[in-house]
């Protein structure tokens, strides 16, 4: 379901609507005379349609993490803030860029619309920009020829489904974050999950893992979940037309209130 487009949907035949009622029928009513239906719950409702609509669209859009795909930086069930702006101005369901602001850099967590279907939104973090040429070989990456830091942080534990796992702070340009990897887990990707994707020839496959050349406006996306993580390794790049924002914020979460304000 395409929320925005139903938004943009409500915001006009409401506006419409409201138009209508103002500037037609409302003068030709009695003065105390009460607002027939349509006025009440069609215009009614435009002003706060219209602003829901504008703060959704140009400056901040919430979202709810699905999956464990990100842990531990975002957890499942996490409510989070998405800022619409940092990667340029976009008009509304077409998500064309029409005001140039920032572009994605190493390191933020990104949402976008997942390329296989972009009905759907898909969170992850920036690995590799237009041009890099990335390796991620035995559980390790490299950007450019330059090993990423990466050093053990203790371990991550699931108090819900009572396991540890391995936990290794990695540094991605001025970004320093977690991520998990699993001893046991193999260091390539599953190799009967890979798609068939655009550029797909781009990337080399093997038993210690792969390597990657980022064609222009383009982006490589993983999942700090390392070893469950469905994400750049399988379905390929992330064009820049599919950008959503930077995800910056967790303002909610049912079941751990402390996650309340944290994030970045």
């Amino acid at each position: 379901m395409d929320f925005a487009l139903i938004l943009f949907v409500l915001t006009i035949v409401t506006g419409v609507l409201w138009i209508a009622d103002r500037y037609v029928f409302r003068p030709k009513r009695a003065a105390r005379a009460k607002d027939p239906f349509w006025v009440e719950w069609g215009a009614g409702f435009f002003p706060v349609i219209l602003i829901v609509f504008l703060l959704r669209s140009f400056l901040v859009e919430p979202f709810r993490i699905p999956s464990e795909s990100m842990m531990p930086t975002l957890l499942t069930g996490d409510f989070i803030l998405v800022n619409k702006y940092t990667y340029g101005i976009r008009l509304p369901v077409i998500n064309k860029k029409v005001i140039e602001a920032g572009s994605p850099q190493r390191g933020d967590v990104m949402v976008f619309r997942f390329p296989p279907d972009p009905s759907l939104n898909y969170i992850k973090r920036v690995i590799g920009l237009p041009g890099d040429k990335i390796e991620y070989l035995n559980k390790r990456l490299t950007i450019n020829g330059q090993p990423m830091p990466m050093q053990p942080n203790g371990s991550y534990i699931d108090e819900k489904k009572f396991y540890y796992t391995p936990r290794f702070l990695e540094t991605l340009g001025n970004v320093e974050h977690d991520v998990l990897l699993i001893n046991e887990a193999p260091p390539y990707a599953n190799p009967s999950r890979i798609q068939g994707y655009p550029q797909r020839e781009k990337c080399q496959y093997n038993s210690e893992g792969f390597s990657c050349e980022i064609p222009a406006g383009q982006y490589f996306m993983m999942g700090d979940n390392r070893d469950n993580s469905e994400d750049s390794r399988y379905w390929g790049f992330v064009p820049d037309e599919n950008i959503v924002g930077k995800a910056f914020f967790i303002w909610f979460n049912f079941g751990d209130l402390k996650r309340i304000g944290s994030f970045e």
